[in-house]
């Protein structure tokens, strides 16, 4: 028999009741920082696919490596400079491998998002004992290294089994990026779970890699999306999420176009500079008001 999504229901954007941000914003915008470990012997996101399946491959492997050890810090200066706190999605190694980026986010009090343990491991394939291990060792070592709460997750390439939303469920979280089919938040099929939006089409690998975009090119995307969202939200708020990997878009001949495209956002009016936690925080908020509204309208 064919299988069908029972994770969540259809609801167009049109038959929602209206969302309103802090401060009156229209837009509430969270950068996606993509904080990646990747293991030397295995193959994975490449610019060359002639020797990615080598094992090790230096020019595959180095290419990503460039974002702890270079693009991170580059890219820091920026998120400083436009004051923007990201929301970090976190492979649980780079705690151990990379900490110097931990206490970097701890200082500007970023929000930390499971990630996987690294970006060579994928659940598909995993029973359900083995997942569930596995992500309750990912989510305990990021909250042992930061000391902060753990509440929403981004699979590594943004994968996840039938029963992962469950099981995040069990560990205490309240959201998923994965599903990325909305401009705003809404709640799954499994109690106490979210969905917040997230890019795939908005992101530095679709762009640069897939599509061979120019830094021109991701900063004229980046003005749109957040022009037509602001236009889109005059009744109803909107999410923006610029979800980024300091190996691609912290490139020398790239950077730039990053960080003007925070300067435009960060300038915009009616946008809420903010992070994944705080935009579910602010739905839920409305979405308890909206149904005690409904449940006190139909016992009437």
């Amino acid at each position: 028999m064919p299988m069908h999504n029972e994770l969540y229901p259809y609801r167009p954007i049109t038959e929602r009741p209206p969302i309103r941000w802090p401060g009156g914003a229209r837009v509430a915008f969270y950068l996606g920082l993509n904080v990646e470990h990747y293991l030397v012997d295995r193959p994975s996101t490449s610019i060359f696919g002639g020797t990615a399946g080598l094992a090790p491959d230096p020019l595959n492997y180095g290419w990503r490596d460039y974002g702890p050890r270079v693009g991170f810090w580059r890219l820091l200066e920026s998120l400083d400079r436009h004051n923007v706190r990201a929301s970090v999605l976190l492979n649980s190694e780079v705690c151990t491998k990379y900490p110097q980026i931990i206490e970097a986010g701890l200082a500007r009090d970023w929000a930390w998002l499971a990630h996987g343990r690294d970006n060579s491991t994928l659940q598909a394939g995993m029973t359900l004992e083995e997942e569930r291990t596995y992500l309750a060792d990912v989510v305990a070592t990021i909250r042992a290294a930061t000391d902060k709460p753990v509440n929403g997750w981004l699979g590594p390439a943004l994968t996840e089994t039938f029963e992962t939303p469950s099981l995040l469920a069990e560990l205490g979280l309240s959201y998923t990026l994965d599903w990325t089919n909305d401009d705003q938040p809404y709640e799954l099929a499994v109690p106490g779970m979210y969905s917040v939006p997230y890019s795939i089409e908005l992101n530095d690998v679709t762009m640069f890699v897939t599509k061979s975009y120019t830094g021109r090119e991701f900063l004229d995307a980046v003005r749109d999306q957040l022009d037509q969202l602001h236009a889109d939200s005059a009744e109803s708020g909107r999410v923006m999420a610029l979800c980024i990997h300091p190996f691609l878009v912290n490139q020398p001949f790239r950077h730039k176009y990053l960080d003007e495209a925070l300067q435009y956002i960060a300038n915009h009016d009616g946008v809420w500079m903010t992070t994944s936690d705080d935009i579910l925080d602010a739905y839920r908020a409305q979405s308890s008001v909206n149904n005690t509204t409904t449940t006190a309208k139909a016992d009437r």
